[in-house]
């Protein structure tokens, strides 16, 4: 399926899943606008991209807020023209027991993570509607179908995205503007927000070429399945976090694989 002549914005395009995700969009033939809190991130990024020959723009937006979301919109329609491919990419996570997190935190996540899909969405999504064709894709997390400790907030996050997801698949199934989540179960993350140190990632790439987007996934639609294929299959990817104390301290590090023997401090034993 080529993109050519289609106008895409990547959320959170600066770096991870976003930076890939702008590379394979400008791949099948797009005009990407990439956006991020971040201006050096997204420019790096449009720039690596416009030296192999793309059409790459970078727009600072805080998705979180209304009317900076406003503003990209305005930009980027400028820009491209017509936005017909939406990735709701932009995402933060922090890991803290419950007890612990404080209020602002959790709206902070919440309002980047939910209502940020939201806001954008809102942005595109009546122009998408008009025309007839549009691809909403929301980069949602096995989190947003199961719990475990120490991310409630994120959980609860994650959990709202997906609700809006099918809520709005539902709402637009007869206009041919498909909402989905990209199916795929080995993502490029930045974990430092969850207090994980260089040794202590998840058993995840660090380069996934062509693992955000490829062209098949923006020709159908599934409202009704996350990033895996069935629990099933979620259960059997999903690398768990939870609390361990470490074999020999004692500490706990309360978000890394469950298999490594390591103390909160990332210290090896």
């Amino acid at each position: 399926m080529s993109l050519e002549g289609r106008g895409a914005v990547v959320t959170g395009g600066g770096r991870g899943i976003g930076r890939a995700v702008a590379r394979s969009l400008a791949e099948n033939g797009a005009r990407v606008v990439v956006c991020a809190r971040s201006e050096d991130e997204i420019e790096s990024v449009a720039e690596e991209l416009r030296a192999e020959g793309f059409d790459v723009h970078a727009v600072c937006c805080d998705v979180a807020d209304e009317d900076s979301v406003g503003a990209m919109a305005t930009e980027a329609t400028a820009w491209l023209g017509t936005v017909d491919v939406l990735v709701n990419n932009a995402g933060i996570a922090i890991s803290n027991p419950v007890k612990r997190i404080p209020l602002a935190e959790w709206n902070r996540i919440i309002s980047v993570n939910a209502t940020g899909t939201f806001l954008c969405t809102r942005a595109f999504i009546e122009g998408m509607i008009d025309r007839g064709w549009g691809r909403v894709i929301n980069i949602a997390s096995v989190a947003g179908f199961r719990g475990s400790p120490y991310i409630a907030a994120y959980t609860a996050s994650k959990h709202a995205q997906v609700g809006f997801t099918r809520a709005l698949a539902a709402e637009v199934r007869e206009v041919h503007v498909r909402i989905d989540h990209p199916r795929h179960n080995r993502l490029p993350v930045e974990w430092d927000d969850l207090g994980l140190g260089a040794d202590q990632r998840l058993d995840l790439p660090e380069q996934c070429p062509g693992v955000a987007l490829d062209s098949n996934d923006l020709g159908h639609a599934d409202e009704s399945i996350g990033p895996f294929g069935n629990r099933r299959d979620a259960r059997r990817h999903f690398h768990d976090v939870r609390a361990r104390p470490c074999q020999h301290c004692g500490q706990v590090s309360h978000a890394r694989r469950v298999d490594q023997p390591m103390c909160a401090a990332g210290q090896q034993h």
